[in-house]
């Protein structure tokens, strides 16, 4: 199979496709023909990096497969799957170490993966499980509730423009922060009041510095409850994706400063359940992905480009496999 691995050591490596074995199946696991697949900053800040600095030792380790996010068709299972069979369409992500999702075929366990909403396209749903799981887990360990007052940062990017949907899903009032080019999109998305911070500092102007937010979810990890503790009501929770050291380092020193006021880091998980529930969201009409650009295979270097630069709207997706319902529209259309 055709996959996107590593080549190289070190700063020489780059990214490449190449051929690979299948992965093998275990008893939990499922085989997915792999349709689509997404970037995510996660693939170049981490898993990138410790592929090229993971000698191949004349190949008695093999290719360090990129990619977490997936949606596809089940073409084998463990002998103890349930609930899954032979042709389900699916979707879902698994964060282990050596990820394989840009590949023609991958494995991956039963509790990472969800059937995939039937109202949106292969492409969409591979946008969908990292940066809308983020976005869904940050509001659960932040208490989120329906009538609270919500700060998006970042909001036109990959978690943030799940953010704002379901956020507007649970009933929360939205204030989305994002550059100017992109809050028509962001007040289009559902958001009730948006933020162009090019213009207006909002962490420092009177008309969104003034203790009125129970929650604000930093996208960008770029800010901290101490940067955004203004911006909060005496009881309100700082929640960031950072999942870095700096992150964890400033939530111990900020959690002991600011007693009434709590900081947290989402670190994302693949939960059955959760991807039901999007599922139900995005199949209520109440979430819809969005999707930045789309990249072939052989072109994931140039999405990776374009990930690095911090400008993408929504997600960036990876054609593995052309669909039927895509073929079908090309006939037809």
């Amino acid at each position: 199979m055709k996959a996107a691995t590593t080549q190289g050591f070190g700063t020489n490596a780059v990214l490449i496709v190449q051929d690979t074995k299948r992965p093998p199946v275990g008893p939990d696991e499922v085989l997915v023909e792999v349709y689509a697949s997404s970037v995510n900053p996660k693939d170049w800040k981490l898993n990138f990096n410790i592929s090229a600095f993971m000698p191949k030792l004349g190949g008695l380790i093999t290719p360090f497969i990129i990619g977490d996010d997936l949606a596809g068709i089940v073409v084998e299972k463990g002998s103890k799957v349930t609930g899954f069979e032979l042709g389900d369409e699916v979707y879902g992500m698994n964060m282990r170490l050596r990820t394989t999702a840009c590949a023609e075929y991958a494995s991956i366990g039963q509790r990472f993966i969800a059937h995939k909403p039937k109202n949106i396209t292969f492409k969409e749903a591979a946008s969908v499980p990292l940066a809308a799981q983020t976005a869904l887990q940050a509001f659960q360990i932040g208490g989120l509730n329906s009538g609270d007052k919500i700060l998006i940062v970042g909001a036109s990017g990959g978690v943030g423009t799940f953010a704002v949907q379901i956020a507007k899903a649970m009933g929360a009032h939205v204030t989305g922060v994002c550059s100017g080019r992109n809050t028509e999109m962001v007040t289009r998305l559902g958001a009730d009041e948006v933020i162009d911070y090019t213009t207006q500092d909002y962490l420092n102007d009177s008309a969104s510095n003034n203790k009125s937010f129970d929650m604000v979810l930093d996208a960008t990890s770029y800010e901290s409850l101490s940067s955004c503790s203004s911006l909060l009501k005496e009881n309100g929770i700082y929640v960031t994706t950072a999942g870095n050291g700096t992150a964890h380092l400033n939530l111990i020193k900020d959690n002991l400063r600011y007693r009434k006021q709590k900081s947290k880091v989402v670190i994302v998980d693949s939960i059955t359940q959760d991807l039901e529930t999007l599922k139900g969201f995005i199949e209520q009409g109440l979430v819809k992905p969005v999707v930045d650009g789309e990249y072939s295979l052989e072109n994931i270097h140039d999405a990776y480009l374009r990930s690095k630069t911090g400008r993408a709207a929504g997600k960036i997706v990876i054609n593995i496999k052309e669909s039927e319902e895509k073929k079908t529209e090309s006939v037809t259309g």
